[in-house]
């Protein structure tokens, strides 16, 4: 994991709504190519491997090792993804759903899923930090492993929109083979569908058991917030 505190806060428009993000971490190894984050007129942010011309401001990503990753959005609680020796995920409580909303829909309406699937799917697997990195290798908000990413035709895991596009067509397409089974295809994004065709089943894996329960009570609470949204 690599933390690398930015300099100052950025503020990051999401829907009609700002936010200021502070990025404390950002993951690559020590020979990785920076990322370059410009922020456009209307305050949206625009990430980047290729080096702005002179003049340009721009906040960079570098590489330094860290323990785990963090970041904070605006007035919201620190939400950390931090990974223990075993490679478990403990993830915040707090839900988020205005971060990478546009994305999210967009990615949620092309592949037939739940977008708030999409949301708890992001928040177990990365609690919404576009820089996180398990200790396997897996980047991203959706923790894309690198052979995965490239069938899928993601050119940067680190990229939220390639992320969460990539992502969510993973999603779909492991929905579609295991025939709707959310459980078997939730087990499938944490284990593999080899596993989960081996053991005919969730495999009996504590992190992917505890993973498997923590989307769908994830999933049944970003739900419930919609719901209680428009009840109001």
């Amino acid at each position: 994991m690599v933390l690398l505190p930015f300099n100052k806060m950025l503020r990051l428009s999401l829907s009609i709504s700002c936010a200021l993000i502070v990025f404390i971490a950002y993951p690559f190894s020590l020979s990785a190519t920076p990322i370059y984050v410009i922020k456009e007129r209307d305050g949206s942010l625009k990430f980047t491997s290729r080096k702005p011309p002179d003049g340009v401001k721009v906040e960079v990503f570098t590489a330094k090792s860290a323990p785990f990753s963090s970041f904070k959005i605006g007035n919201y609680q620190q939400a950390r993804a931090s990974f223990s020796l075993n490679g478990a995920r403990r993830v915040s409580k707090k839900l988020y759903p205005e971060l990478y909303k546009e994305h999210i829909f967009e990615a949620a309406w092309q592949n037939d899923l739940d977008p708030n699937l999409l949301r708890a799917v992001i928040h177990a697997e990365s609690a919404f930090n576009p820089a996180a990195i398990s200790p396997k290798g897996a980047r991203g908000l959706m923790q894309l492993m690198p052979g995965t990413a490239r069938e899928l035709g993601v050119k940067n895991s680190y990229f939220p929109r390639d992320n969460i596009y990539g992502g969510a067509k993973y999603l779909s397409t492991l929905l579609e083979r295991f025939r709707g089974n959310l459980k078997l295809a939730l087990a499938a994004y944490n284990a593999g569908e080899g596993n989960v065709v081996k053991y005919g089943g969730i495999p009996p894996f504590a992190e992917t058991q505890q993973y498997v329960q923590r989307v769908i009570d994830l999933h049944s609470r970003y739900r419930l917030r919609q719901l209680n949204q428009r009840g109001s």
